[in-house]
Formats: C-alpha cells, sequence, structure tokens
C-alpha cells in the first residue's frame, strides 16, 4: 500500500490523474490518498507529488505518530531522515519538533540520521478536514511512509512564452500533463489533439513517451505546432533526457476537427482543449464544431478528454460517448475549465 501527496486544491482531480499511474486510489484525508500499487509513471504525474511506501496512519498529532513508528516493524538498512508535513497547514503541527521526535525513534532503534543524503527518508503527513480551507474530504490523520519515488518537477521552467511559438491563452504545462496523463499517455499509446492549437498538450503527451498526430484547421497553428514538437521532442527544447522516457513520434495535419483525416479506431485518445467561446472568432459555430469534433473522436479512439469554457457533457453523451468523470477547474475569475473523460 501507498500513501500519495497530492498537490493543487482538487484532490478529485489529482485522484483521477494519479490513476493512470497507480491502482485502486482512494481517498485519505485532504491532500493524500492512498494506491494499492503504482507504476513507473507516477514520476511524470502532474498533481502528485510524491509517492510512499505506507506504514500506516495514527491520530495527526506527534505523539500518536512517533507510538506508530516505535511500533512498526522497518526491513531497512542504512541511513535515514525525516520530512514532516502539515498538509495545507489544515493540523498546526510544529513540523520541526514532529522531525526531531520521529528522528528520535529511528535513532532509537539504530538508524544513523544523514539529513543530507539519506539511504532511507520517511515521510511523515499530518492532515486534518477541520482545517483545510479547500474542503478536502478524509479523516483526520498522520501517515507514515518511507519515499518511494517523487515526480519530476520542471513545469515552472518551461513556460509557454519560452516556445518557438507561442499565442495568448496557450495551457500552461502543468495543467496540460494532467490531462494527457487522464487521456492515458505514456509509452506505446498513440494521442490525438484535433484543436493542437500551439501543442501544448501534445508536447506534453511526446515527453512521456506517446507517439502524437496533431491537427488544425489554421495554417499558422499547424506549422508552429511543429516548430514547438520539434524543439520540445527532437531539439534542445527538451527538459531532460535523463529524467524522462524516449520521446514518442509525431506528426502534425491541416484539417477540421469535425472531418479528420484519421482512420476508424486508429489511436488510442484523443484529447482537446475547444475555443473558448468569449474569445473564438467562431462563436455562432461553436455548437456544431464541438460535437462534430466528438463524434469524430468517438470514431478514432475509445478515450477523450475534452477541455471547454463550458458543460459540453450532453454534446459528448450525444456522440456515443459515456461521461465517466467531469471537473470544474477555476483559472481565473472569469473563467472556469471543464473538463470532461469520456469512455
Amino acid at each position: 500500500m501507498y500513501v500519495l501527496e497530492l498537490g493543487g486544491q482538487d484532490d478529485a482531480f489529482a485522484r483521477r490523474e494519479a490513476a493512470s499511474a497507480a491502482s485502486a486510489v482512494d481517498t485519505l484525508a485532504p491532500g493524500l490518498a492512498t494506491a494499492r500499487g503504482t507504476s513507473d509513471r507516477v514520476r511524470h504525474l502532474a498533481f502528485t507529488h510524491r509517492a510512499c511506501d505506507l506504514i500506516g496512519t495514527a491520530d495527526p498529532d506527534i505523539e500518536s505518530a512517533a507510538a506508530l513508528l516505535s511500533a512498526a516493524t522497518i526491513d531497512r538498512e542504512g541511513s535515514v531522515a525525516v520530512r514532516a508535513v502539515d498538509v495545507r497547514a489544515s493540523t498546526g503541527i510544529d513540523t520541526q519538533q514532529a522531525e526531531r521526535t520521529l528522528g528520535g525513534v529511528l535513532t532509537d532503534r539504530g538508524f544513523p540520521v544523514d539529513l543530507d543524503d539519506p539511504d532511507h527518508v520517511l515521510y511523515a503527513y499530518l492532515s486534518d478536514p477541520d482545517g483545510d480551507e479547500e474542503d478536502g474530504t478524509g479523516e483526520a490523520c498522520c501517515a507514515l511512509g518511507w519515499l518511494a519515488a517523487e515526480s519530476v518537477r520542471d513545469f515552472g521552467g518551461r513556460q509557454p512564452t519560452d516556445r518557438p511559438f507561442f499565442q495568448p491563452g496557450s495551457m500552461d504545462p502543468l495543467e496540460a500533463r494532467a490531462l494527457v496523463n487522464i487521456a492515458g499517455a505514456g509509452p506505446e499509446a498513440t494521442i490525438l489533439d484535433p484543436m493542437c492549437g500551439t501543442g501544448g498538450l501534445l508536447l506534453e503527451a511526446g515527453l512521456v513517451g506517446a507517439d502524437v498526430v496533431g491537427g488544425d484547421a489554421q495554417p499558422k497553428m499547424v506549422s508552429g505546432t511543429r516548430e514547438n514538437l520539434r524543439y520540445a521532442l527532437d531539439g534542445d527544447g527538451h527538459p531532460n533526457r535523463d529524467a524522462y522516457p524516449e520521446p514518442g513520434g509525431w506528426g502534425v495535419f491541416r484539417s477540421d476537427a469535425s472531418a479528420l483525416p484519421v482512420a476508424d479506431d486508429a489511436v488510442d485518445a484523443v484529447v482537446f482543449d475547444a475555443p473558448y467561446g468569449r474569445q473564438s472568432r467562431i462563436e455562432g459555430e461553436l455548437a456544431p464544431l464541438v460535437s462534430g469534433a466528438l463524434g469524430e473522436a468517438s470514431r478514432v479512439a475509445g478515450r477523450c478528454v475534452l477541455v471547454a469554457d463550458r458543460d459540453w457533457r450532453e454534446a459528448g453523451s450525444d456522440a456515443g460517448w459515456t461521461v465517466t468523470d467531469y471537473f470544474q477547474r477555476r483559472v481565473h475569475r472569469s473563467l472556469v475549465r471543464h473538463v470532461h473523460v469520456l469512455g
């Protein structure tokens, strides 16, 4: 069993993304989830920071955490360090005191402490829904676990404005990564974005190893996406080749999203960010465009993730999809992204 340290303020969305890299993901406490198993893909999740081998849970106070650690079987050798986290500042616990107390338990059991380069890191997560301003669910608890995997946190260093081709409104890489993960991006998967814009979704899917294909009705978007993918996947714009799998292959074409030049069942998943009505010059044609794209998506793939500025669940059902998950994610005061997970 594992404990997952979730990021962001939307635990349900974070758990849904985590399910792409872990099995039996379930609520534990605000900012925390449990999982029965994990895969290497945990390292490329956007809204999961760490996965730890779960030792057990106790009440969210230092004394209970120390009692749990004292009674636990520890089948490890080498040096240790302790990291205590007051998740979302929900408990008010003195994390430094928690680290000293739990470190003392480990030294009493014969483990040397090495704060700079330990062989093992013990995480103590303390969380309480009563103190969580984000209204997270679950029970108040302290979860102890040995660090098993950390996600690669390089999103801040590669913003859309840093790419060769940029347009206002481009999705940030953190959100794009989560969406392609939910769609199932990874080695041996093929992901299609029929409204690729500047290519941000395709870029994130390609970085985690998927083959990616993009289409757009505007020639400048097609050429711009091609330039961005060449730069980020094949060129000097790749963030760190040691931290990622081999990038997938890619291709871009000009096409109407409602009439794709793609064979039936040719890709594993479709993911796209539909035009936002207030910003789009095709306001009057938006509904048929999105409905047509959803219909084409159901022809070429078995999964779809649609992002939009409004609720398109009815259109998704009309196109033959089952809405398996639906999230509303606030970007700023005047924009809420609606995320539709379709299967």
